[in-house]
């Protein structure tokens, strides 16, 4: 990730669109129009836990999907999206199927493949089995979540119950040591900089309605008849690389992309490959 990427993206003029979710909250989301030299999917990206959709800077930007209308947003309690505090707004999987569709529907997007980071995986799994499969093209889990069992875990779990403290000297410590334990190698200082402003505008209390509630995707995975690549990078010590080898061998037909010198963040800590890799897999998708 370079030190100029938030900068750069934020250059590429999106359309701003506040989206109103079944359950009355306002989610800011943001969408690029193609620059119209090759049909393809759209493209929607969800963020992680304690991000917001300025994460994805380096692919909105990327001239490798310039030609895909490309959609972000920040998922409830991040970013410039309302952050109640009420635990209920978290826990209940079907809030979080509904916001997505919601994203999906009033951004008009027309069968996206959903790119997923982290927790997003759960959001792309809750989605899937409250709505079907029917208004989306594919799905791309990043060092993504679909189980709650230890094994797929790295050792950043007593960091991130650390940020849902409410002392900010608690907080902020553990905000930091988390963010750069998402990395092989720490971005530079802007960049750490912005992903940290970006993570400290998630109050405790949304960081803690988060934990605590099932995961229980094996079989709705076992019978996805969608194409699905799972990336990872092969450094991840948040969410274990095991975590996306049960992905490829739970859906039928999915891949895996290990990135052998990134963390948690393989789509910023290589941009390039990881912008060319999800390239060849919207080619693959729009050939079917």
């Amino acid at each position: 990730m370079t030190d100029a990427a938030m900068t750069d993206a934020a250059s590429t003029a999106p359309s701003p669109l506040s989206v109103t979710t079944p359950d009355g909250l306002a989610i800011a989301a943001s969408v690029w129009e193609p620059d119209g030299t090759a049909p393809g999917p759209d493209l929607l990206f969800i963020h992680g836990f304690s991000q917001c959709g300025l994460c994805w800077s380096e692919q909105v930007a990327s001239p490798a999907l310039a030609h895909l209308r490309r959609a972000t947003y920040d998922f409830r309690g991040h970013g410039a999206s309302d952050k109640p505090h009420d635990p209920a707004f978290y826990q209940e999987a079907g809030r979080w199927a509904d916001e997505l569709a919601a994203v999906i529907g009033q951004a008009g997007l027309d069968r996206p493949i959903l790119v997923g980071w982290s927790y997003a995986g759960r959001i792309m799994c809750d989605y899937l089995a409250r709505h079907g499969s029917g208004a989306v093209s594919g799905l791309v889990f990043v060092d993504g979540v679909v189980s709650n069992e230890k094994r797929f875990f790295g050792t950043c779990n007593r960091l991130m119950r650390q940020m849902c403290s409410p002392d900010p000297a608690t907080n902020v410590a553990a905000t930091r040591a988390f963010l750069r334990n998402c990395f092989a190698r720490e971005p530079g200082r802007d960049a750490f900089e912005t992903l940290l402003g970006l993570n400290m505008l998630v109050p405790a209390p949304v960081r803690a309605g988060m934990f605590g509630r099932p995961a229980d995707y094996d079989g709705l995975l076992g019978g996805l008849d969608l194409p699905v690549l799972a990336i990872q990078g092969a450094q991840d010590i948040v969410v274990a690389p095991a975590m996306a080898e049960h992905i490829a061998a739970t859906v039928p037909g999915a891949r895996l992309e290990l990135f052998a010198e990134a963390g948690h963040a393989p789509f910023l800590e290589a941009p390039e490959a990881f912008n060319a890799a999800l390239a060849r897999f919207v080619a693959d998708v729009g050939a079917r």
